[in-house]
């Protein structure tokens, strides 16, 4: 039994005929409004930055560390994924997954533990 309603879809079709629900992640209509992303590097707040700090031993705080802190992290993360980049167009990805990380850490002198696969042992 149809629904007498002024809309033109079938009943009983839900979001399939019409609307973005089906469609999955990432496929929206392009937005009026579209948010400009820039000096995200602020978002490295002065307590997070703190805390590191308190995790490598260190006692006191200069007020100045902070901006020099974040440029020296916005450098490091920028020569990371430049290398990490190339790694995926060369494996013609779209995805960084872990063990790319780990490659290029280990590129740059820089090894993280405990990323590595398990060893299989023999049956």
């Amino acid at each position: 039994m149809a629904r007498l309603s002024g809309s033109t879809q079938p009943a009983g079709l839900g979001k399939t005929a019409t609307g973005l629900g089906g469609k999955g992640l990432g496929k929206s209509t392009a937005k009026r409004h579209r948010k400009i992303l820039r000096d995200n590097i602020n978002g490295i707040t002065k307590g997070s930055i703190r805390r590191l700090a308190r995790r490598g031993g260190v006692k006191r705080i200069s007020a100045t560390i902070y901006d020099e802190v974040r440029a020296a992290l916005k450098d490091r993360l920028k020569l990371l994924l430049h290398d990490i980049c190339a790694i995926l167009e060369c494996t013609v990805r779209k995805t960084i997954t872990v063990p790319d990380v780990v490659f290029v850490l280990n590129r740059h002198g820089t090894p993280i533990y405990g990323f590595d696969t398990p060893f299989r042992t023999r049956k």
